[in-house]
């Protein structure tokens, strides 16, 4: 399915199931087929699952428009304006989680049931207040550091079959642009969301890899006291693509989380 936004930009979706609804999003570089095991969960426990590829990524259009964090949260407004959606669960990975922070902080939560966040610091460049950004991102080296994530090997352990020959099936076709997409990863890796987390009403669920590759873990731990109905999973064996990864332990804590 296919949404036009504001600003002219065609966002492809899938639309799922019946019931509750929950918005779903991947992060940098992703492509909506890693949450296919998601996906078939929730559909068949009734729910109503919208699976997006953000602008740039995946199905939908690639455009120089709205490369910043502000417009990524902007389009989750018009989507669900279109969808005609309320009292929303809204489930990131990665980037696509701090894309939840950014709709938070231009609409507040009032539309949103439940979040999960999967394997995203809030803030991403360490200082004095905050030591669980990515890798060894700092002020000093801020923002050429930010492109070193693209060597990271992300999983921890081989992510099931079947979701990766979709998303490879994904990728063959539509090849994502790093060097475009350069300005929306140096304004995510700018973010700061913690202010935003500590307004937020709506119970958020902040789950970790143990063994992700850009950060410490414990930043789920430490956000979920920022965030006044917060908790927080660490999940052992697993790297920065949990729901692939651990598709079984994480569908068993998000099915529990949303109830």
């Amino acid at each position: 399915m296919e949404f036009i936004t504001s600003d002219g930009v065609k966002l492809s979706y899938d639309d799922v199931g019946n019931g509750r609804p929950v918005l779903i999003m991947t992060g940098f570089a992703g492509y909506r087929e890693i949450w296919r095991s998601q996906v078939k969960t929730l559909s068949q426990s009734g729910f109503r699952v919208i699976n997006l590829d953000r602008r740039n990524h995946g199905k939908s259009e690639t455009t120089t428009k709205g490369l910043r964090m502000s417009r990524q949260g902007k389009d989750v407004h018009e989507l669900l304006d279109y969808l005609n959606l309320d009292k929303v669960d809204i489930m990131g990975n990665s980037m696509g989680a701090s894309v939840i922070w950014a709709y938070c902080s231009l609409y507040g939560d009032s539309r949103l049931s439940h979040i999960i966040s999967v394997d995203q610091s809030p803030k991403m460049i360490s200082d004095s207040t905050w030591q669980f950004g990515m890798l060894d991102l700092t002020w000093d080296n801020f923002p050429d550091a930010s492109e070193k994530m693209y060597d990271v090997h992300t999983t921890f352990k081989k992510i099931n079959d079947e979701t990766f020959k979709l998303v490879k099936e994904a990728s063959a076709g539509r090849k994502f642009d790093y060097r475009l997409n350069r300005p929306l990863l140096f304004d995510h890796t700018f973010q700061d969301w913690r202010d935003v987390i500590s307004l937020i009403s709506s119970p958020i669920l902040f789950l970790a890899g143990e063994e992700s590759p850009f950060w410490n873990p414990k930043h789920a731990v430490v956000s979920s006291k920022i965030a006044p109905n917060g908790r927080s999973l660490i999940v052992p064996e697993c790297g920065h693509i949990i729901m692939a990864e651990q598709q079984d332990v994480f569908n068993k804590a998000m099915l529990d989380f949303l109830g």
